[in-house]
């Protein structure tokens, strides 16, 4: 029977490849990202020819990467951007010179090309490709990237970078160049473009936000999240700007809104679809004939240029303060070529600057640079990880498929407690832990417990977190509690997240990383050991609830203060002086029996507690 409406077929055949070749990848331990790839070469031009325009998917696709951006930004409140200047404009900055020095070197010593040509040529290779370094990032949980802050804040800085690249290609073509009042008039549109971004992000989406939720049309807000993120996209690429920038900026504006939970949950979707349209049609734009002749030097033009900027994004890293496994494994993340290179060739050979033969040669070097990354990632997470011990699996079950309505991430004493009030009312938990004698342990009282570490993104996916009802953090450390917290509330930002605090420092950290509510282990029982004390040395039942009350009011003020004005020893002792006014019992003895002096001192008011070192009070 013959199918007449052909684009029906394509995106039937689209949907087919996506779904037979991803997770095959996926299984053997490439990840989605070379699946994709791979799809996009076998029904492209170059394979089954199901589609002969590759251009015309990436240009739709393109809004997978833009989705993304907004995603991002959401994530990144104004604060916070603030806070990662240093790294966005010193070590960014850093990089691209360094790498983009080092490229563009060989592109005049080892190929031969004009400086003009090898520097656009090696500048499309230092900008790194956003969506397979998140996506391989986000599908590997890679342990050894303990800082991704670091690893946003270059990639930001990349994708600004395109600005005055794109700039650099009008100076070298040798083409009409601009005017000044043309260049001038650019500037404006763009500033303009950006200042009308920021007022509408400011006075307008807010208010039309809350107007649509009043409606109770859940799909009138999915259109209007769709709206936001698209109408800042366009508006930014006609001032001049790319769209992916726009969508950050929209994303960034709206980080601090009351919606950004919702809007986020609204374009989850379409963003996962559409950035996978977007590799397959990286992988569709591989002209396979023309590597297939000339694959060895291709080949070995793409190793050297991966191979120069691995060096470089190590020696940055290393410089910066960077661990070797931190700056290994960021630089076999951000080894390859972006998409925002495909833009700036295409720009360079327009005006002038690089011929067709050449354009299409370091674009197929540029995608066979992302088709290898997931497998030097790979790679090198095996070297970093080589001769760490063994775990002791014997008995021992890895958390895979898990859906429970709670996720309790640590199972000692503290997790042991928390998660029988859960089962105590039939509310189903998954447990993870990585002792695997406290998991062993655990089976012989009747708790099914499975080994998983609580920091990595992919065992918290098959932990069920995307879909708990609740993340209850009760690791032992509190540097891998904050780390499981961070991870955490970006990768499932509606999902609330309960974690125990070592101390009142830990509380705070926790705080400052958007923890939902956080517990000091020991200040709950140690009020109730006071309460007790109080009971036998005459109070009575009023006069202790009044005093929990108090020291908790207390303890939650001083809270505020330090995490408005930063933990220190001065404000412990300046808060307890002017806030600490005890109160004597009104019956301060019990069964005839006087207290002693110093208990009468203390309640006298003689003693006022000040401890220099800020324990929890």
């Amino acid at each position: 029977m013959a199918v007449d409406n052909q684009d029906v077929l394509k995106t039937v055949v689209l949907l087919a490849a996506g779904v037979a070749v991803v997770p095959l990848f996926r299984r053997i331990g490439l990840g989605s990202v070379l699946g994709y790839l791979a799809a996009g070469v076998a029904i492209g031009p170059f394979g089954l020819a199901f589609f002969l325009d590759p251009q015309t998917i990436l240009h739709i696709a393109e809004l997978g990467v833009v989705m993304f951006l907004f995603v991002i930004g959401l994530e990144m409140q104004p604060s916070r951007l603030w806070n990662m200047r240093r790294q966005i404009f010193g070590l960014g900055l850093t990089q691209v010179v360094v790498c983009g020095a080092a490229l563009t070197a060989a592109g005049v010593f080892i190929w031969g090309l004009k400086p003009g040509v090898a520097l656009i040529a090696g500048m499309g290779f230092v900008l790194s490709s956003t969506a397979i370094v998140m996506q391989v990032l986000e599908e590997r949980g890679d342990r050894i990237i303990a800082n991704r802050q670091r690893v946003m804040s270059v990639l930001l800085l990349e994708d600004l970078a395109i600005v005055p690249l794109l700039a650099l290609v009008a100076v070298l073509s040798p083409g009409p160049t601009e005017s000044g009042s043309e260049r001038l008039l650019a500037i404006a549109a763009g500033l303009a473009g950006v200042l009308g971004l920021v007022a509408v992000s400011k006075w307008l989406l807010n208010p039309m936000f809350r107007l649509l939720a009043a409606s109770g049309a859940r799909e009138v807000m999915t259109g209007a999240a769709l709206l936001v993120v698209l109408g800042a996209a366009l508006a930014m690429q006609v001032s001049g700007l790319s769209m992916a920038m726009g969508a950050f900026a929209a994303g960034v504006m709206l980080s601090e809104s009351s919606f950004r939970h919702q809007l986020e949950a609204d374009i989850e979707p379409f963003r996962g679809l559409l950035l996978g349209l977007f590799f397959m049609g990286v992988g569709m734009s591989l002209n396979v004939h023309l590597v297939v002749a000339n694959w060895a030097a291709l080949l070995t033009g793409v190793l050297v240029y991966m191979g120069l900027k691995m060096l470089g994004v190590y020696i940055v890293g290393r410089i910066a303060g960077e661990s070797n496994r931190e700056a290994t494994a960021r630089a076999a993340l951000m080894s390859q070529g972006g998409e925002f290179a495909f833009v700036l060739y295409s720009a360079a050979t327009q005006g002038g600057v690089l011929d067709p033969g050449l354009n299409a040669a370091l674009t197929a070097g540029v995608i066979m640079s992302m088709a290898l990354t997931p497998l030097i990632a790979l790679a090198a997470r095996w070297l970093l990880t080589r001769g760490t011990p063994q775990v002791d699996m014997a008995g021992v079950e890895e958390a895979d498929g898990l859906a429970g309505d709670a996720l309790v991430i640590g199972f000692g004493r503290f997790g042991q407690i928390a998660s029988q009030a859960l089962m105590a009312r039939d509310i189903s938990v998954s447990i993870i832990e990585t002792d695997t004698d406290l998991i062993r342990s655990a089976a012989k009282f009747g708790f099914k417990v499975y080994y998983g570490d609580g920091a990595r993104l992919d065992v918290l996916h098959a932990s069920g977190a995307d879909r708990a009802g609740a993340i209850l953090v009760c690791v032992d450390k509190a540097e891998t509690a904050t780390r499981i917290v961070e991870i955490v509330k970006q990768a499932f930002p509606v999902v609330p997240v309960l974690a125990r605090a070592y101390d009142r420092q830990h509380a705070i950290e926790l705080q400052k990383r958007g923890v939902d509510f956080q517990m000091r282990e020991t200040f709950e029982s140690a009020l109730d050991f006071g309460a007790e004390a109080l009971r036998r040395l005459g109070a009575d039942e009023d006069e202790v609830e009044q005093t929990r009350a108090r020291i908790r009011r207390l303890d939650a003020e001083r809270m505020a203060i330090e995490l408005a004005d930063g933990f220190s020893h001065e404000t412990t002792r300046t808060f307890l002086r002017e806030r600490w006014k005890p109160t004597p019992l009104s019956k301060p003895q019990r069964e005839g029996k006087a207290l002693n002096p110093e208990a009468r001192d203390a309640l006298a008011g003689r003693q006022t507690p000040t401890n220099a070192a800020g324990a929890d009070i």
